[in-house]
């Protein structure tokens, strides 16, 4: 007669059930997470990020598509030959505005 009235409270299995729900509400929570990255291979959107930007270590990550290209900072300075192709101005609110030179070739 004693086992039709156990406390369900004391059953082992009762408590590793609910541990499993616990696991797998985490795991859903992560998977979630993962697909709203812009860096997912299967978001299809181009994406570029920067890390760390204006520093010795700065990273520029570019997707296109399902190609992701990274390019590392080594510190230097760059250098190189060209011509002036026009003026940047940063305005109040914080905004560019890119006003290019007149070309010189007519």
């Amino acid at each position: 007669m004693k086992l039709l009235h156990d406390d369900e409270s004391l059953n082992p299995i009762i408590s590793a059930v609910n541990l499993v729900d616990v696991f797998l509400v985490i795991i859903a929570a992560l998977l979630i997470s993962i697909a709203q990255n812009p860096l997912n291979p299967f978001n299809s959107d181009d994406v570029t990020v920067i890390k760390n930007p204006g520093k010795k270590n700065m990273e520029v990550i570019v997707k296109k598509g399902e190609k992701i290209d990274s390019y590392k900072s080594e510190g230097k300075i760059g250098q190189g030959e060209g011509t002036k192709a026009g003026v940047a101005y940063k305005l109040k609110d914080g905004s560019m505005v890119y006003v290019p030179e007149a070309s010189q070739d007519k």
